[in-house]
């Protein structure tokens, strides 16, 4: 590489959330939330990755009884609450000027619906924050990232209830007034497209609790425009709190190839990737696309949609566009013959010119700067890579090194491909990977898929001394870090 094409200040450093790092899931107040009754699934096939997120009201109603954290792994996750001063301290040595993190809303509003926030769960968030500032890495805060209170769920159907919007909002104003002076960047909702993969763990939507398929769908699409709503609302106050903080969305990157050239092939294709970016449109753009509300129109749904709504989502769009991207995906006209693949809350066809993690998802660098290059064409507002890497086992060798090459391996071709992309003339502002030390995985609630530079040893059922380890791939990042990107070797 002979020229640097990364900005002079680029945001360089990991990504962890709150539900999967933070454990002390029932501590200083805390309620529960939906993170709280997910299960360790490690046995469930790959492919069937909503069977890995399902949860039903027996599963509430079973998790509710025990306080177990052996088959409940986010409940523990890998202490993040109680040992952040040591890992800010690593990532600090890694060179982090950013890291990516979650409220808990649960720390601060129980249930939710409360009047007035949890002084504890405000305290440690503050502290959190400004240790952080102290080792000069900026804070990025999710202000939802799977972890909506269990009771709003039960009492008000999740989000498919209009009352959410308000106590979402109630609480993003206490965070905002709290913090401001220590988090400049922002986001609303994590993938807030997932709702339609995983509609109990994004907006605390149970299907089963509708008549049928079509009405669980239109439960799905109020949840959705209601977080819709309160994005924009949440906006409009952090523009008044904070008038020079910075609000994003994001969005699950998923780059759709067609099979073939027969142009029905490449029509679905098309269609996937407009899908893929619907969430994105009304968050950037600040409307509908109209093939969305032809859909809605042609379903018979009745979504509940004020001119104030419309409105609200049309003044107060984002300043940048954050997105998660693990995999590109195949698409054909004869899905049904071929063979699949899955990872990343989404399966289709098998593409041959790719590798596979041991989960069965695809690795497709040169993906990553075709979607940058998309978005950034359809939208021209600044990105943010917030999530990025690989799951893999990592085995500790007799004298404690963690030789993970196949990590250094998988982040050099992304970074490259992010590299060519700013050269391309996509505005890029930093890069989070995700799961920069090892936390409990998202879909089965597992130890020993482990994203991090950092490994923490503590194995699938919790068991272990929690000690946290530098792997070989945290000496090559710092290296990164230290050259700006020029140095990827």
């Amino acid at each position: 590489m002979t020229k640097n094409y990364f900005p002079d200040d680029f945001l360089w450093g990991g990504a962890i959330a709150a539900n999967q790092a933070e454990g002390a899931w029932n501590e200083d107040g805390k309620g529960m939330s939906v993170a709280d009754v997910a299960t360790f699934k490690p046995k469930v096939a790959v492919e069937n990755y909503k069977a890995q997120w399902h949860v039903g009201l027996e599963d509430i109603k079973a998790a509710k009884l025990t306080d177990d954290t052996v088959y409940y792994p986010k409940r523990r996750g890998i202490d993040f609450y109680h040992r952040y001063k040591e890992d800010l301290a690593l990532f600090a040595e890694m060179g982090f000027n950013v890291l990516r993190v979650s409220i808990a809303w649960t720390r601060l509003f129980p249930n939710g619906n409360e009047d007035t926030p949890n002084p504890k769960g405000l305290a440690y968030y503050k502290a959190l924050f400004t240790e952080m500032k102290r080792l000069n890495i900026e804070p990025l805060v999710t202000l939802s990232h799977y972890e909506m209170p269990l009771y709003l769920v039960e009492a008000y159907d999740g989000w498919a209830s209009r009352d959410v919007i308000d106590m979402f909002v109630k609480y993003c104003k206490v965070v905002f007034e709290e913090y401001k002076g220590l988090v400049n960047y922002w986001l609303t909702f994590n993938e807030i497209d997932s709702v339609f993969r995983h509609p109990f763990t994004t907006a605390g939507v149970v299907e089963e609790k509708y008549a049928d398929k079509k009405q669980a769908e239109e439960a799905i699409y109020q949840a959705l425009h209601h977080q819709f709503v309160a994005a924009a609302l949440a906006k409009k106050h952090l523009n008044l709190i904070i008038p020079d903080a910075k609000m994003g969305c994001m969005l699950t990157k998923v780059v759709h190839y067609p099979e073939t050239c027969n142009p029905e092939d490449i029509l679905l294709a098309q269609q996937e990737n407009r899908n893929n970016m619907f969430a994105s449109d009304v968050q950037v753009l600040g409307e509908y696309p109209t093939h969305v509300l032809n859909y809605l129109d042609d379903q018979g749904f009745n979504i509940t949609m004020t001119d104030q709504d419309l409105s609200l989502i049309k003044n107060y769009t984002v300043d940048y566009l954050s997105l998660s991207y693990y995999m590109s995906i195949v698409t054909s006209i004869h899905a049904d013959q071929r063979e699949k693949v899955s990872g990343n809350l989404t399966s289709g066809v098998k593409n041959p010119h790719l590798a596979t993690s041991e989960w069965g998802w695809q690795i497709d660098p040169i993906g990553l700067r075709v979607g940058l290059i998309d978005l950034y064409d359809r939208y021209h507002v600044p990105l943010f890579i917030v999530e990025n890497g690989m799951g893999a086992k990592d085995e500790v060798e007799q004298d404690g090194s963690i030789n993970d090459d196949y990590r250094i391996d998988y982040f050099q071709s992304h970074l490259e491909q992010m590299h060519l992309a700013i050269k391309d003339g996509v505005d890029l502002m930093g890069y989070t990977s995700w799961g920069c030390i090892d936390i409990v995985s998202a879909s089965t609630s597992q130890m020993t898929k482990r994203y991090g530079f950092i490994y923490v040893d503590a194995d699938d059922y919790g068991e272990g001394s929690y000690q946290r380890k530098k792997k070989k791939s945290f000496y090559w990042y710092k290296k990164v870090i230290e050259t700006n990107g020029a140095d990827l070797s």
